[in-house]
């Protein structure tokens, strides 16, 4: 077992599986010379060659494109989109051909396809860095969308996603990528998608989130369990489709309290979902409020560090007094 950050997990597990399979292969902007803007794939021209590791055009629909086509054709594609915000090109390649190719062809053709995309925000990207993508995606049938934000859950769903035999959406949140480090086996594992993590067991008070959004809830919790004796429970969803409506619901039934955070904008995020599911299946088990907890509905994040904070609130104050009020109610 050794630490690691996200980034340094990902670029690891992906070397490891490249070489275990020379069906797989890379293709985005900057993935080859460069090794990524991250340095995710740093290294990996040099040793797998041209092509395996191929440097795109600015062309987010081609690239998501020429994959599907080398899906189709054998091969086990893994395209990365440079930033999550400029996926909107490829919409269509995604939703209309990736998504639906088994469905229409009666299960005749499949894609197994990842997508790579680091999303969110909260490093002073602006307006076309710091998107929060999930909730577009969540939508569409034949698309699994998975947010793992932790190096081994990012590890073991990465193996995951390039077995799958159907298309899978891989986003990756740029602040977890050298802030948070954690444990990673050094033997292969894998993390099922569409299984949802209880990262810290409680009591009072359940709180689901994904992202960064669920490490600001893991300190807040811990926060209340210092200062106030309150047992937050902290379910990370890991995957927004499929959803894990059982270990969401398990724990809502335990606690009798549930509280839903994301970065996205609040109207319509993918936490809504969550929301709604526990408001149909859990009402009765309920003795408090459904609180649901996202970004505020402007268009863009800003640049500017004050208006940035105020973008991604709840920072942990702001977190801390809305679930101890959830708590006490």
């Amino acid at each position: 077992m050794a630490q690691k950050n996200v980034v340094t997990a990902i670029h690891d597990a992906l070397h490891e599986e490249m070489a275990a399979d020379d069906r797989i292969v890379v293709l985005g902007e900057d993935v080859g010379v460069r090794g990524g803007v991250f340095r995710i794939t740093q290294g990996f021209m040099e040793e797998f060659g041209p092509a395996r590791v191929i440097d795109t055009p600015l062309a987010e629909a081609g690239i998501v494109g020429v994959a599907i086509g080398m899906a189709l054709h054998g091969l086990l594609p893994i395209a990365e989109i440079e930033f999550a915000d400029f996926i909107h090109p490829a919409f269509d390649q995604i939703v209309s051909e990736a998504a639906r190719i088994r469905y229409r062809s009666n299960n005749d053709f499949n894609v197994p396809l990842v997508i790579r995309a680091p999303w969110g925000g909260g490093i002073h990207g602006a307006l076309y860095h710091s998107q929060s993508i999930e909730a577009f995606y969540g939508h569409v049938p034949g698309l699994k969308v998975v947010v793992p934000s932790t190096p081994s859950d990012a590890v073991g769903m990465l193996r995951t996603a390039i077995r799958d035999p159907d298309p899978v959406l891989f986003l990756e949140h740029k602040k977890t990528y050298r802030a948070i480090t954690g444990d990673v086996l050094d033997e292969p594992y894998t993390v099922p998608i569409g299984v949802a993590d209880v990262k810290r067991e409680g009591e009072d008070l359940t709180v689901v989130a994904y992202g960064f959004m669920m490490h600001t809830c893991l300190e807040t919790a811990t926060r209340l369990q210092e200062d106030h004796g309150i047992s937050v429970e902290v379910v990370d969803a890991r995957s927004i489709s499929p959803l894990d409506k059982q270990t969401i619901l398990s724990s809502v039934r335990k606690t009798g309290k549930a509280m839903v955070v994301y970065e996205d904008n609040r109207t319509y995020g993918a936490g809504a979902e969550i929301v709604a599911t526990i408001a149909e299946e859990a009402m009765f088990d309920l003795d408090g409020p459904i609180v649901r907890i996202g970004g505020p509905d402007i268009p863009a994040m800003p640049f500017a560090t004050s208006l940035e904070h105020f973008y991604l609130e709840p920072e942990p104050d702001q977190l801390y007094r809305r679930m101890l009020d959830l708590a006490r109610f």
